[in-house]
């Protein structure tokens, strides 16, 4: 039998509460609006997960900007463990050549997705490349990767909620917790 999503219940803890998100939101829009001054920047989305925080984060940046949508998988057999073997499922749709482009994600956990994202944009000749998180879970790292914008750093938890999901569910949630490891380790 398949165990009912219960979108509350299922949550342990409220990690990130949703006024605290928003309010990084703002403080991060604030800062890339001031560090890309007098230029238009393009902010790259990867999907799903990135999709609330880079249209909040989006309209708190009050400079010129044009966004691009990516989706990259690197889960292979279980929903909770990176492969290592990642995929680009939908390339860009514009040229970022010469352009100052922002990676935004939701959450840099092991690294080696954006690793290799980080090396598949700069093949495209951007001017700069920067990234942007939302959580940085650096107790997972694999690969060193240098964010320039780091909403929360949050130990080492199973989070859902704000674009973070557990088999597609759970993105809908406005606020960052921590799934209970029993929703997650129950055989399907």
């Amino acid at each position: 039998m398949i165990r009912p999503v219960d979108l509350v219940a299922d949550i342990g803890e409220i990690l990130v509460p949703e006024a605290h998100i928003q309010a990084k939101v703002a403080e991060l829009g604030a800062r890339i609006s001031a560090d890309y001054t007098d230029r238009q920047l393009t902010l790259v989305s990867v999907l799903k997960g990135s999709l609330p925080f880079m249209a909040d984060l989006m309209r708190a940046i009050t400079i010129p900007v044009r966004i691009d949508l990516m989706e990259v998988s690197s889960y292979g057999g279980t929903a909770t463990e990176s492969s290592g073997l990642v995929r680009i499922l939908k390339d860009l749709s514009a040229s970022i050549e010469r352009e100052d482009v922002l990676i935004v994600e939701d959450i840099v956990d092991t690294g080696l997705t954006l690793n290799y994202l980080i090396r598949y944009l700069r093949g495209k000749n951007p001017a700069t490349l920067r990234i942007c998180t939302l959580l940085d879970k650096p107790a997972r790292r694999l690969v060193d990767i240098p964010i320039d914008y780091v909403g929360f750093t949050i130990p080492d938890q199973f989070v859902v909620g704000y674009g973070l999901d557990y088999g597609e569910v759970y993105r809908n949630l406005r606020f960052v917790g921590v799934l209970k490891p029993e929703v997650y380790s129950e055989p399907a």
